[in-house]
């Protein structure tokens, strides 16, 4: 009952949470990085995965947090960024890291362009008023890819075997 509930809920809710907090703040909290690793280290423990696979998925944490590090120090993603892209990673392990990465790459891009198109077109009078809406509108802003990260993950997590145990 405890496992279904975090396998559940946990990792869903906090990339949602991820995803919302980005748009309308353009940052990702460390609470929910660490609740992230908190819920898988929660989830591996009760629902007995191997020592060797729970290294194995930190393995995947590690590669993706030093290539999101790499991209941080460039100035090409911000840095909850990263730490969204890592925790989602020990989650999901090698397994599935191939296929998150190149859904994330695929929304990234759309998400881009949409943010592009978006702040060449003048602002509703309604929508100016909004501090989140004015953040997303300005051109030298950044673009939350935390949605971009947030959907690629829920899209791979019913594939992965948190949702098929056994």
């Amino acid at each position: 009952m405890l496992t279904d509930a975090i396998r559940l809920l946990v990792f869903p809710a906090l990339m949602a949470f991820a995803a919302s907090s980005d748009l309308f703040t353009m940052t990702i909290s460390n609470r929910v990085t660490l609740a992230l690793v908190g819920g898988f280290m929660a989830l591996a423990l009760v629902s007995g995965m191997s020592l060797n696979d729970m290294l194995s998925h930190f393995g995947a944490a590690a590669t993706v947090l030093a290539v999101t590090f790499v991209f941080f120090a460039r100035g090409w993603i911000g840095g909850g960024d990263a730490k969204l892209a890592a925790a989602t990673a020990l989650w999901l392990g090698f397994d599935h890291l191939v296929v998150y990465l190149l859904y994330a790459s695929i929304f990234g891009g759309i998400l881009t362009l949409a943010m592009i198109r978006f702040r060449l077109m003048p602002l509703p009078e309604v929508l100016a008023e909004q501090e989140w809406v004015k953040r997303l509108h300005r051109l030298d802003g950044g673009v939350p890819y935390g949605i971009a990260l947030a959907a690629s993950a829920l899209m791979i997590y019913p594939e992965t075997a948190w949702m098929h145990p056994g």
